[in-house]
């Protein structure tokens, strides 16, 4: 795909996020999209930037490290969209505004107290492995009314909703089940009434499916593809 491209990309991804908002009886300024920047250069998330992306996600640390220290992200805000193991935290709370994928106590409990150290309260989003799958993280559906209540003691994380990967589609409109249960997980927890807890974002849909996932409720996307063209990865990598 031409790099030059990338403008386009944004844009057409801005129609049909706005197109499927409309077609939901919802205002497209609800929808946050993050751009997944994953295996693109500085130079190209700096393009999308130029080109109206607000918010860009990251899902590996050392690849985040090195883009933030280019200055790739200048204009946007930062979100950390991939699996967080545990001892990479020290090296994302504070430079992230919003970690997506806590999926452990535990791991909350060594953001929190990273968060602490800096004098600085964490915002996060905590991952629902909404398809059961053994290859996923995060955590099962029915465990997350508990979770919150056990958060609730940490005074330096700020749980703002909730995301998940749901399983790859094989046709159109398959994932609107797991859309949908996602989107009643999030209204019956939103009730909920902790101070490190606001339930604000239901973070949910790719580049593949994220018009349905606006259709059943999800106010912020993560698009890589779309926007960056497919993408093409080091032959060193595993």
């Amino acid at each position: 795909m031409n790099q030059l491209s990338i403008a386009e990309n944004v844009a057409a991804v801005k129609r049909r996020i706005e197109n499927a908002a409309l077609a939901a009886g919802r205002s497209p300024e609800e929808i946050t999209l993050v751009a997944a920047t994953k295996t693109n250069s500085a130079d190209r998330v700096a393009q999308a930037i130029k080109a109206g992306i607000s918010v860009c996600g990251e899902n590996r640390v050392q690849e985040l490290i090195e883009k933030n220290a280019q200055r790739a992200y200048v204009g946007s805000s930062l979100h950390f969209i991939g699996h967080l193991q545990k001892n990479k935290v020290k090296q994302i709370v504070g430079v992230c505004q919003l970690i997506q994928s806590v999926d452990s106590l535990e791991l909350l409990s060594l953001i929190d107290e990273r968060a602490k150290a800096l004098g600085i309260r964490q915002e996060l989003l905590l991952e629902i492995n909404i398809g059961g799958e053994k290859s996923k993280s995060g955590m099962d559906e029915t465990e997350l009314s508990a979770f919150l209540e056990k958060a609730s003691s940490f005074t330096s994380v700020l749980i703002r909703g909730i995301m998940a990967i749901p399983p790859i589609s094989n046709s159109a409109g398959e994932n609107r089940v797991y859309f949908a249960r996602m989107r009643q997980l999030f209204i019956d927890n939103s009730a909920k009434k902790y101070d490190n807890v606001s339930m604000e974002f239901l973070s949910m849909g790719m580049s593949g499916d994220f018009e349905e996932a606006i259709a059943e409720g999800s106010n912020m996307v993560r698009v890589g593809s779309a926007i960056f063209g497919v993408r093409t990865y080091p032959q060193a990598e595993v």
